[in-house]
């Protein structure tokens, strides 16, 4: 029967069950999208012949809200969610945010903090012994000792704190139907040490060979660099051809091995993943509280590929996904828009096509398919690869395809767009037709930054690959009389920024007229090179040393300056120009960034425009000593020196 999966006894009944054989803890509300991870690998498991039950955000502090089903045959699946469940809760500046988007009414607090780690305690006290995998963007990201921003320590490999027996990384598809076929043959849970794209515990390593022994988990935590150094080879061996087991000791002889990332799927492997039966919404339970707002960027949308070559290193990609594109075929995603055509709610317009990078649609070279990805080289990343094949038809063709489909009205790209790989296109029938065709009066893209000291942390290509962009899109917008524009996305403290970095990008937004509505600050989460960066203070490719700023306040101004037209900003765009001594930037021309606010501006402001920017002298002793910052020293040295003033004036007056 095609409905949704029983969420009770009562529907697993009317389905003619008397036992579940796989019951899947999720901190998400239900949804049966494939834009949802569980929805996906519960759908799997049901075309393999598995008996699937959902339970949707249990009451982590009752033991009974886990055993709706009773004991599953073969295991329990455990899994946060779409999001890692403290990204959901937190914002960058560790706020408890508002609204959970994929819980019914957008209600916050249905699901605990670091919840497969919670979910996965709450079924061990009541099965022991039974087989449970966790899986999901949470425990794949924290497969390994990792660092924790919220916790702000590092933390012991997922594996571990939540009790389970396997963890599945990446999207999971092949892994978990082999680890359910090998439960289902009576293999021990604890002898499943060979299936690719996992993760188990072991006591003994006398059955492994070619493997990598990581630093343990002691050594991790007695000195950052250890982690720097274990973390980019684990990022050395995310490829599925190229990688090699991992093994991270920890105390009582425990070993937490990693074995190899499983196979990209194949075409035809994702087109039977997309055909598979899904109701395409929420759960109807959910209907007298709201529904769950996260179907609705989605519902409409199209996803015709995974993986992403792009190398930025904020993005953890490369650890979930992997570098090499996996994609589907025009049938496939012309018989899911078919059905979009035919939904009562659709209203012509398809969304987006795309994925993690839209117009990715081959792998980088064809090297990749039998070799795997180069461990020591990225594709597009400082400069295009020689080998790299920059080649939009295909993807062009889909998108003609799909905008000639009766009842189509408009077919938008709202996925990344890799303009530095449309810049490397030398054909620009692409650029113009997606300028023509597939936006709707504005295109968001991603710079990040325009200081090319950032984006070198960053892992973007130089600012001149982004400027020759600007001005390409701008040339086709003109000549095709459409008025459209570029909406850039910005972020604010990366490591390799200062203050100096953000000023020098608030005068490129002054200089080109923009006012960013949307800035994002650096967020440290798991498996990233700049949350490695963040945490350790080097690049672990290099391990050559990388300024972070950890102060609140001075995050606070960075983002304030690429926003310096708010005027609630007004006086942290004021500390950090004095901070940098670039008061001549607060006045009353054209180039300065604020107006003044006192006399005292104005002076200060007259005084830097007539000898230049100051100029950072050598540190003093005080500041090696006690480790300060230039600013900061000075910010002392001038406050000591007005106390000084006020004392002497009092012991005058008396």
């Amino acid at each position: 029967m095609k409905d949704f999966l029983p969420i009770n006894k009562k529907d697993m009944e009317k389905r003619g069950w008397d036992q579940v054989d796989f019951t899947y803890v999720i901190g998400d509300a239900y949804v049966d999208h494939p834009s949802f991870g569980p929805a996906i690998i519960s759908r799997i498991l049901e075309a393999e012949g598995y008996r699937v039950g959902i339970i949707a955000q249990p009451d982590w502090k009752d033991p009974e809200s886990i055993n709706v089903f009773g004991e599953p045959r073969l295991g329990f699946l455990v899994s946060a969610g779409n999001m890692d469940s403290m990204v959901n809760h937190y914002s960058v500046s560790k706020k408890r945010r508002s609204k959970d988007f994929f819980t019914p009414g957008g209600i916050m607090g249905k699901r605990p903090d670091h919840a497969t780690v919670v979910y996965g305690n709450l079924i061990r006290r009541t099965y022991k012994k039974k087989p449970m995998i966790i899986g999901g963007i949470e425990a794949s990201l924290r497969r390994m000792a990792h660092y924790d921003y919220w916790d702000d320590c590092l933390k012991r490999s997922i594996l571990l704190d939540s009790q389970a027996d396997i963890l599945s990384y990446g999207m999971g598809e092949k892994s978990i139907v082999e680890i359910a076929h090998a439960l289902n043959s009576g293999i021990p849970v604890e002898e499943l040490t060979f299936v690719k794209g996992t993760v188990y515990k072991t006591k003994s390593l006398d059955d492994l060979y070619d493997y990598i022994t990581l630093p343990s988990y002691e050594q991790l935590l007695s000195d950052k660099l250890n982690y720097a150094k274990s973390f980019y080879i684990q990022y050395c061996n995310t490829d599925a051809f190229s990688g090699k087991c991992l093994v991270e000791p920890y105390q009582n002889g425990v070993y937490v091995v990693q074995n190899p990332m499983s196979k990209p799927l194949t075409t035809e492997e994702m087109d039977n993943v997309y055909a598979l039966p899904y109701m395409r919404n929420y759960h109807p339970v959910y209907e007298k509280d709201g529904g769950i707002d996260a179907i609705k960027e989605v519902k409409f949308s199209l996803i015709s590929n995974r993986g992403c070559y792009g190398g930025c290193n904020f993005c953890a990609l490369t650890f979930h996904q992997g570098r090499i594109i996996q994609v589907r075929s025009h049938r496939s995603i012309l018989d899911e828009a078919e059905i979009l055509i035919n939904d009562p709610d659709f209203k012509g317009y398809i969304h987006d096509v795309g994925g993690p990078t839209a117009n990715f649609r081959k792998p980088a070279c064809q090297k990749q398919l039998k070799r795997g990805v180069c461990t020591n080289r990225q594709c597009l990343f400082p400069k295009p690869c020689p080998n790299l094949e920059v080649d939009h038809s295909d993807y062009l063709e889909l998108l003609r395809r799909l905008r000639a489909l009766p009842g189509v009205k408009k077919v938008f790209i709202r996925s990344g767009i890799r303009f530095d790989y449309i810049m490397a296109d030398p054909d620009d029938t692409f650029f113009r037709e997606m300028c023509e065709h597939h936006i709707s009066g504005q295109l968001k893209v991603a710079p990040e930054h325009i200081s090319d000291t950032v984006l070198k942390t960053l892992g973007k290509p130089e600012n001149s690959v982004y400027r020759a962009f600007c001005k390409k899109y701008a040339a086709i917008n003109k000549k095709l009389g459409k008025p459209q524009y570029l909406v850039p996305y910005l972020m604010s403290s990366h490591p390799g920024s200062t203050l100096r970095e953000a000023i020098e990008l608030a005068e490129y937004l002054r200089d080109n007229h923009l006012s960013p509505e949307q800035v994002q600050d650096f967020y440290p989460t798991p498996s990233t090179i700049s949350t490695c960066m963040y945490y350790t203070g080097v690049d672990p490719r290099t391990m050559k040393p990388v300024f972070v700023e950890h102060d609140p306040h001075r995050k606070a101004m960075q983002r304030a300056l690429i926003q310096y037209k708010n005027p609630n900003n007004y006086d942290l765009v004021h500390e950090a120009l004095e901070i940098a001594h670039r008061t001549d930037l607060i006045g009353f021309d054209k180039k300065c960034l604020i107006r003044p606010r006192n006399k005292n501006d104005r002076a200060a402001g007259k005084h830097d425009e007539a000898k230049g920017k100051k100029q950072k002298r050598p540190a003093s002793q005080a500041e090696k000593k006690y480790g300060i910052s230039f600013e900061k020293y000075d910010s002392i040295q001038e406050n000591a020196k007005k106390q000084s003033i006020q004392n002497a004036a009092r012991r005058r007056k008396h």
